[in-house]
């Protein structure tokens, strides 16, 4: 083994830590440059948009006059939509991240379904459009409604909410488990009032990053059907329907530019009840943390 001197050592030291800097320097210029383009962005979106957000455009429902259109309907289905969406998704994505953290067999076929799942995270959206539009608008005739919609979404979003949910359950400390066994718990029990309680906050933060996919897709929803142009507001879960993002692209796409201007308010709704429901969802899931750590 070579013994290399005093001197080079200093040297050798001197050069890495120059190196770490210029690989420093370069990553806090790429950030900037992100920001720098998101904030330009963001400002000329406030700039052609923020004139137009007030109480009549939230309130009116799409015009062929871009002065008189509104984002009424497509707001009212993005929530209807994403909320349907959202609560199908837990549902299953929690119970399905509990039958394999919990009860299934550590053999091929739960490698093979996990393999799966995590591909399926990586599709395309525009394929699970494909497979909402055979499976749940022709197939089960829900037609091109609301319930429709939530199911595609739902379908996009489930694999990150059972990966969110699986890392969620697996951190739980095997200890507590152990505990509720040592005391008579059956293994539901454990499961119900130890380890989901514990869970809670980390699949919280799995589902904040689904719906907040899922309130941003345009694709899944125009293959399968969704409406550009949504005169009335969703009134069930079979009514048709429109969202914000499929509306903010058709009056992109028009030349007038009055609804270019539409199109920069609705933007800014979207970004606001984007930010409202994240906002919410990490409070939540703070009180839970700081009720489980008490």
């Amino acid at each position: 083994m070579a013994i290399i001197s005093q001197g080079e050592f200093r040297r050798r030291m001197n050069r890495r830590k120059v190196e770490g800097h210029i690989f420093h320097a370069l990553c806090l210029v790429a950030v900037l440059i992100g920001l720098a383009m998101l904030g330009a962005l963001l400002f000329n979106i406030l700039s052609d948009g923020l004139t137009r957000v007030n109480w009549s455009f939230i309130t009116s429902f799409p015009s062929r006059h871009p002065e008189q259109a509104g984002i009424q309907a497509a707001l009212l289905g993005s929530i209807y939509v994403v909320a349907l969406a959202g609560a199908l998704a837990f549902t299953f994505g929690v119970g399905a991240a509990i039958y394999l953290e919990e009860y299934a067999a550590r053999n091929w076929f739960a490698k093979i379904i996990q393999i799966n799942i995590s591909n399926l995270a990586g599709v395309p959206s525009i394929v699970y459009g494909i497979l909402g539009l055979e499976i749940f608008v022709r197939y089960l005739a829900l037609g091109k409604s609301v319930m429709a919609g939530g199911l595609t979404l739902a379908l996009l979003v489930l694999p990150i909410v059972i990966i969110a949910a699986e890392e969620a359950i697996r951190a739980v400390p095997s200890s507590i488990r152990e505990g509720g066994y040592a005391l008579g718990a059956t293994r539901w029990q454990a499961i119900w009032h130890l380890v989901l309680p514990q869970a809670f906050p980390g699949i919280l933060t799995g589902v904040i990053l689904a719906v907040s996919r899922a309130i941003g897709e345009t694709a899944p929803l125009i293959v399968m059907g969704a409406l550009t142009f949504v005169p009335f507001a969703p009134d069930g879960p079979m009514s048709r329907f429109t969202v914000l993002p499929i509306q903010i692209f058709n009056w992109v796409s028009r030349p007038q530019e009055g609804f270019h201007e539409a199109a920069a308010a609705g933007i800014i709704v979207l970004l606001v009840l984007l930010l409202t429901m994240n906002a919410l969802a990490v409070i939540l899931r703070n009180k839970f943390q700081r009720r489980t750590e008490g």
